[in-house]
């Protein structure tokens, strides 16, 4: 075309589209809602599919001086600015209210050999740390000797969720103390990793 000719005028008109799908794709779940929830052990089954890691949560009791504990499998990272961590507490827990109020927590990632920590500071009971070798975290948290990771913070915020709560923690301090696997809770069980 050369210098000054008009250009052709565009052609217009609807744009050319691809025709939107008439039905469900053929492996799509069915769309009959439920009528009811999912029963707990069901909730349980298909939930205990996912693996997870096992934590010690742990405090010097106050009043006390004695320390307490707790183990959890719902642990996740929920912030690194700032940094923050988020567990799962049932609200029957009679050893929680004593964690909350002592200040400062110690979240104690376990390894695979600390299977007989875990079983212990899951019961309930007066001195579930008899047996169990610990030190303190710089903010004064017991730190269980053996875990693979410690995390010393104190509570940031608490969220009722259910027959639990979300606790939100703010990190303090945290370190990584070997390089050994984790302790994994998978199907109702522990285990390793393969």
């Amino acid at each position: 075309m050369p210098d000054g000719a008009a250009a052709p005028a565009p052609v217009t008109g609807p744009p050319v589209t691809d025709s939107p799908p008439t039905g469900p794709p053929t492996d799509a779940p069915t769309t009959d809602a439920p009528t009811t929830e999912p029963d707990g052990a069901r909730f349980r089954s298909v939930l205990g599919r996912f693996a997870t890691g096992v934590v010690a949560i742990t405090a010097i009791e106050p009043g006390t001086g004695r320390p307490a504990g707790l183990v959890a499998n719902s642990f996740t990272s929920v912030s690194l600015d700032p940094p923050l961590v988020a567990f799962c507490i049932a609200h029957t827990s009679r050893t929680w209210p004593l964690l909350r109020d002592a200040g400062r927590l110690c979240v104690n990632i376990l390894s695979e050999p600390q299977l007989e920590v875990s079983e212990r500071l899951a019961v309930r009971g007066d001195d579930k740390f008899a047996g169990i070798a610990w030190t303190r975290t710089p903010g004064g948290a017991p730190l269980v000797e053996g875990a693979l990771a410690w995390i010393d913070c104190s509570v940031e915020r608490e969220h009722p969720a259910g027959d639990h709560a979300i606790v939100v923690a703010r990190v303090h301090d945290l370190g990584a103390r070997g390089d050994g696997d984790p302790l994994i809770f998978y199907r109702g069980g522990y285990g390793g990793i393969a």
